[in-house]
């Protein structure tokens, strides 16, 4: 009798005390260090941006943010996925611009129970035959934008057009992506270095070429060097570029004057006009000095789909998550976001111009809508 009031004694003071508050954990791996350090940076911006508009807590949860930089290494990805996972112990694991970088980590963080949220990268194999129910996509499979851009020339009545893009998952989809609309004469079809800094030997060869477009796909650092070495050595008087991915937020301080009238495809602007997007801009710029890039805003968006996620299930559990998420009608930058059965976005996609805004700062700006509500071409192949 004695032992028995001692353990219904310490029962009822186990009741009274306050409920610990859950707290949701976010691994957020992204490319910090080096030179694609400038996206990661951006990412990193706008999660903190993120975190300070729901009041640090996510879905009502108290929340964490524990950052990883994969260094651009699919090594260096797993390792960091596996800590994560087994020693920061996170619910989701988040981030990750590079489609080699998510192939890599795709398997152990799925099979392991854990949500898989991409930032960015959508390669192909994961949006078809490969899929997994516990990965979400909250930017875009990788064909889906060069798709825009394959139709939009193709319905200007362009002939030929020279192709480029590095040699990756992610170059390899976003080519296979535009030739899946395009359909005029492809002059030539190159593959360069990821991480490539000079341009030179393949400027010579279009330039003998003679194509009457170029459309270019070069991320990051590398649409920097691109579009700078292709002004110097004259090639508008060559050939007209266009391009998915190059142009943006991140390289646009940097090409300046030099990427005005440059035509490119998108599933987001920061001319959107929506009440997220206006206050995500707004503040990027006051917190940050300078426009928000596309990755910034995909990343903004990864934040609030946990948020959704968990407010929408009431839980932080896998299961219940994942099927909120599925639902879409997710609230981004990009105003309600649909979901495939793939997991991936059904979004809207625009043809954007560079500009000068009215203060004289360049950016860019939604000239028309090419695609409304367009899905990615795999989920067809994708059975969970």
């Amino acid at each position: 009798m004695k032992k028995l009031m001692t353990i219904c004694a310490v029962t009822a003071a186990m009741a009274a005390m306050p409920a610990m508050a859950e707290t949701v954990k976010i691994g957020y791996m992204t490319t910090l260090s080096g030179g694609a350090g400038i996206i990661g940076k951006q990412m990193q911006n706008a999660v903190n941006l993120a975190m300070q508009h729901k009041g640090g807590k996510l879905g009502g949860m108290d929340a964490e943010i524990i950052y990883a930089d994969d260094q651009r290494k699919p090594d260096i990805a797993k390792q960091l996925a596996n800590r994560l996972l087994k020693s920061d112990r996170v619910d989701i694991v988040a981030g990750v611009i590079w489609s080699n970088l998510l192939m890599a980590i795709h398997k152990p963080v799925t099979r392991a129970g854990n949500l898989l949220i991409s930032s960015n990268a959508g390669p192909s194999p994961i949006a078809g035959d490969q899929c997994h129910e516990n990965f979400f996509s909250m930017s875009w499979q990788n064909d889906q934008t060069p798709e825009a851009m394959g139709k939009h020339m193709q319905d200007a009545g362009i002939k030929s057009v020279y192709l480029m893009a590095p040699n990756y998952q992610a170059g390899k989809d976003m080519l296979s992506g535009f030739k899946r609309y395009y359909k005029g004469n492809v002059v030539g079809e190159v593959y360069t270095k990821l991480g490539q800094s000079d341009f030179q030997a393949e400027l010579s060869a279009l330039r003998a070429a003679k194509p009457e477009t170029t459309m270019i796909f070069q991320p990051g650092g590398m649409g920097i060097n691109f579009v700078k070495q292709w002004k110097q050595a004259g090639m508008d008087g060559v050939s007209k570029l266009y391009q998915v991915f190059s142009v943006d937020g991140v390289s646009l301080p940097a090409l300046k004057d030099s990427a005005l009238g440059i035509l490119g495809t998108q599933t987001w602007s920061p001319d959107l006009d929506n009440p997220i997007n206006k206050k995500f801009v707004a503040d990027y710029k006051a917190q940050f000095g300078g426009y928000p890039s596309f990755y910034a805003a995909q990343a903004y968006d990864t934040i609030l789909a946990i948020d959704y996620a968990i407010a929408k299930s009431g839980s932080k559990d896998t299961a219940k998550m994942r099927a909120a998420l599925a639902t879409g009608d997710i609230p981004t930058t990009r105003g309600n976001l649909k979901m495939n059965t793939n997991h991936f976005p059904i979004q809207n996609i625009y043809l954007r111009e560079t500009v000068k805004d009215a203060d004289g700062v360049v950016t860019t700006k939604v000239i028309s809508t090419v695609f409304n509500n367009h899905a990615d071409s795999y989920a067809v192949n994708c059975k969970f």
